[in-house]
């Protein structure tokens, strides 16, 4: 059996906000740690059935960013809730919905800038 280990560490100003992100896993060809400027992690709790999350994000990350992050994440879950349970249905709407919330997203940032 092997392991693979992940390795995170958060450096935080003197508020407690995450000023740096950055990461390591053994599986990786990386050979040091890599930045990062947000991060989502969920753990399922079987017991609870609770989703465990810890979502954090640099001072210094966009919102323009935060909106790709967001986006491309929807689109990654879409994606694997595919591979896990081949629902072709489901998997099309969250496909749309991260689709709807980015087209939102930048006609937003278009009026703000107007």
């Amino acid at each position: 059996m092997s392991k693979s280990t992940i390795l995170v560490d958060i450096h935080l100003d003197e508020n407690k906000i995450p000023d740096q992100i950055n990461w390591s896993a053994t599986d990786s060809t990386a050979e040091m740690m890599q930045p990062a400027k947000s991060m989502m992690v969920a753990f399922w709790d079987a017991q609870e059935k609770a989703a465990l999350r810890i979502d954090l994000w640099t001072k210094d990350m966009m919102i323009d960013e935060m909106a790709d992050f967001y986006y491309q994440t929807y689109m990654g879950m879409a994606d694997s809730f595919m591979r896990a349970t081949q629902n072709h249905q489901l998997v099309d709407q969250l496909k749309q919905n991260a689709k709807d919330f980015y087209k939102k997203f930048r006609e937003s940032q278009l009026k703000e800038n107007l």
